[in-house]
């Protein structure tokens, strides 16, 4: 269920929620494996996505380079192989 159904025909959706037409990127089920290439200053790392560099927020799992962890909106949300 995403957010809009979950908030009912006329509800309304918590502050500071966003959602597209095809995709919310704030409730999205969506993770995508991510290998780390460097880690970066403020608890970041720069990502390959496979089709795409990004930078993402490493702060909640212990990741470095060579690792693939799983990035959801922009956070790194696990760990499913190190190097």
């Amino acid at each position: 269920m995403d957010a809009r159904a979950a908030a009912g025909e006329g509800g309304t959706e918590p502050p500071g929620h966003t959602c597209g037409e095809d995709v919310c990127i704030t409730c999205s089920d969506t993770a995508v494996p991510s290998r780390v290439v460097e880690l970066r200053d403020l608890g970041l790392a720069l990502v390959d996505t496979g089709s795409t560099m990004e930078v993402i927020s490493v702060a909640l799992v212990d990741a470095g380079p060579g690792d693939t962890v799983l990035v959801h909106a922009g956070e790194a949300i696990g760990v499913i192989a190190r190097v």
